[in-house]
């Protein structure tokens, strides 16, 4: 059964560091692109950071320079650094799995919340 779990978030201030981690299992990770989401209280899911099975990466504008995506297919996880958090990063966290021949997967998401 294909699974993500995420972990990592809490509760920072403003010009702090958090790292996620999504572990995923029961799926080929390794040929799969791998992007975090966040979604803040009544907003929609927006697309933060993805990388390919290649090891390409995008980053939404708002978190360029300051975070970081990467994967370790070795132990099927992928993390986001995150640097210089602002308050307006506060949101849950998660991360999607896609591959074109399984489709979509989610991970049930991580609180992430900055203080002012």
């Amino acid at each position: 059964q294909a699974q993500l779990v995420e972990s990592g978030g809490g509760l920072v201030q403003a010009g702090g560091s958090l790292r996620l981690s999504c572990a995923a299992s029961g799926m080929r990770f390794s040929i799969g692109t791998m992007g975090w989401y966040h979604q803040a209280p009544g907003k929609q899911r927006d697309l933060v950071a993805a990388i390919t099975s290649s090891g390409s990466t995008n980053y939404a504008d708002s978190v360029k320079g300051r975070f970081t995506i990467s994967r370790d297919n070795a132990k099927n996880t992928v993390y986001l650094q995150m640097n210089s958090l602002k308050p307006e990063d506060t949101a849950v966290y998660y991360c999607k799995y896609t591959n074109w021949l399984t489709g979509d997967y989610w991970g049930q998401g991580t609180q992430v919340t900055v203080s002012s």
